[in-house]
């Protein structure tokens, strides 16, 4: 269900959509089975900012689209170090609990599941997560935000301790 779109922001920078899961619920009425969607979406620019929005709708566009809208303005930085992650970071969101460790240059993104797109999306070439908790992939993406927003670069690191 990875669906990538890319679209042109009105600044001129490129953002990819990634759509990661869609959901189908259903609601017994009189009439038979009415059916809502919601979708978890992941936003990035692949330089740096990504984003997760989470949508729901009667039709899976209209939720697809806001989880796209709610993911533009949840964006965040993403510190990096060079084009992998400065340090290893646990995330944590409910029973989803994600581990992500700073891979060699060329290695790639190892991982799979919900963390791929987002880590893809923020533009982080080289990295190797292990999803450890629930396979529940909106808890598993926001477990992933949770863990690349604790990271600090060396800089940063070294103001705090003096």
């Amino acid at each position: 269900m990875n669906e990538v779109r890319v679209k042109r922001e009105s600044g001129g920078s490129e953002l990819d959509e990634r759509v990661v899961f869609v959901n189908r619920c259903s609601k017994v009425v009189k009439g038979g089975r009415r059916f809502s969607f919601s979708a978890v979406v992941v936003v990035g620019d692949r330089l740096g900012r990504v984003g997760f929005g989470f949508g729901k709708a009667n039709d899976v566009s209209e939720a697809i689209r806001k989880g796209g809208d709610s993911a533009k303005k949840e964006m965040m930085r993403v510190k990096m170090d060079g084009k992998t992650i400065p340090h290893d970071v646990i995330g944590v969101c409910d029973g989803g609990r994600v581990l992500l460790k700073p891979a060699p240059g060329g290695s790639g993104i190892i991982a799979g599941g919900g963390m791929r797109p987002v880590l893809e999306a923020a533009g982080v070439r080289d990295v190797i997560g292990k999803s450890l908790g629930s396979k529940n992939r909106l808890n598993v993406v926001k477990a992933t935000i949770n863990a690349l927003e604790q990271l600090r670069t060396a800089e940063e690191i070294a103001a705090i301790r003096g």
